[in-house]
């Protein structure tokens, strides 16, 4: 699939944590001939650690603190799917960052989310206490940012990667051409 309507501009993946951003994200790059970027990845490799580890020995306002910095770094880039930590939201200043490409909610409902991350230890905000409770409270905290993206596709069951990844491209190409003050973003 060619995506000219882009021209170049980055993609940023935004969403709760396991609602599949570095799977999609992976896959559109693919598609578009873009680099891909986790910015999680970028993270563990600056640090050496893992999140967990940065996470249990720094705490979770250095993290975020650290998330803005490589945010910062990439915002530059052209030709480029960014997938983004759940919590990269939180802080208003990311939010500039974020406008130097198309931002992309995937909306996957909590109960998904369950599914996919009940077995899952590696979450730090999942460590301890009722998983729906604790999702539900992360996305009632991010909705609104979440919400301000520029485009929003909500996951429906067994949807494969290809079609979610479709939709995005399919979704974004009609919110260029329904608000054309995008342009300023899209010919950078």
């Amino acid at each position: 699939m060619t995506a000219e309507f882009l021209k170049g501009t980055s993609l940023y993946l935004v969403g709760m944590m396991g609602s599949g951003k570095s799977t999609i994200g992976k896959h559109l790059a693919r598609t578009l001939n873009y680099r891909f970027i986790d910015t999680d990845d970028v993270i563990v490799k600056a640090t050496g650690q893992s999140i967990n580890q940065f996470f249990a020995e720094q705490g979770e306002a250095a993290f975020r603190d650290i998330e803005t910095q490589v945010l910062a770094q990439v915002a530059p880039y052209t030709h480029t799917v960014i997938a983004t930590g759940g919590g990269m939201v939180i802080k208003k200043e990311n939010w500039s960052y974020l406008q130097s490409g198309l931002v992309v909610w995937i909306n996957v409902p909590v109960d998904e989310l369950i599914a996919r991350l009940s077995r899952d230890q590696s979450r730090p905000l999942l460590k301890e206490g009722d998983l729906r409770q604790k999702l539900t409270t992360l996305l009632d905290q991010r909705q609104v940012r979440y919400s301000a993206a520029d485009a929003t596709v909500v996951y429906q069951v067994g949807e494969k990667v290809g079609a979610i990844a479709t939709r995005i491209l399919d979704t974004l190409q009609t919110f260029i051409a329904e608000n054309p003050s995008t342009s300023s973003t899209i010919n950078r």
